[in-house]
């Protein structure tokens, strides 16, 4: 996305690229710039911290992490940035993302992490999140998510009209 990063994307491994990648979508679509880096609570915790406590001075406003098995990385993210996080679980273990979901869910009191859903629908949602937040106190911005809500409200409608259209076109209960 072309413009200043406004929202930070922190992977914890290279492996959880595909899915955060649906975040970087919904951005894009927002235009809402974002940058994506690999930066380890575990591996590379210098180079991680040296992230979260730098990421608002160059004007990021929101961080995104994903992560999958213990899952430290948003809150190692939360405990040392201002700004706020948003975690994804990923299904990185047999556990299928129920042991990330629950390690990101269960922040100690005054380390926040908003936790959306394990996998790509999470990483959409963070996006959007990461939006609202943003929108807060920008009315453009405001404006270009309602737009793209409206849009996907206008999706289902389609959806529902070709439903009903089916349902009228072929014959039931034989």
């Amino acid at each position: 996305m072309k413009g200043a990063a406004r929202v930070g994307i922190v992977l914890g491994s290279d492996s959880d690229l595909e899915v955060m990648l649906e975040a970087v979508k919904v951005l894009d679509a927002l235009e809402v710039g974002s940058e994506v880096v690999v930066a380890s609570a575990h591996r590379t915790p210098d180079r991680t911290r040296e992230y979260a406590t730098t990421a608002h001075t160059r004007g990021i406003g929101v961080l995104i992490a994903g992560a999958g098995g213990a899952a430290a990385l948003p809150g190692f993210l939360a405990s040392l940035s201002p700004l706020p996080v948003i975690g994804v679980p990923l299904a990185a273990t047999p556990l299928g993302g129920l042991d990330a979901l629950l390690s990101i869910a269960q922040m100690p009191k005054g380390v926040p992490v908003a936790t959306v859903a394990i996998g790509p629908w999470g990483a959409a949602n963070a996006g959007i999140l990461a939006v609202q937040i943003l929108a807060a106190g920008d009315p453009t911005l405001a404006k270009r998510l309602a737009a793209y809500r409206s849009a996907l409200a206008a999706e289902v409608d389609e959806r529902a009209r070709r439903v009903a259209d089916r349902l009228k076109s072929s014959p039931r209960g034989t």
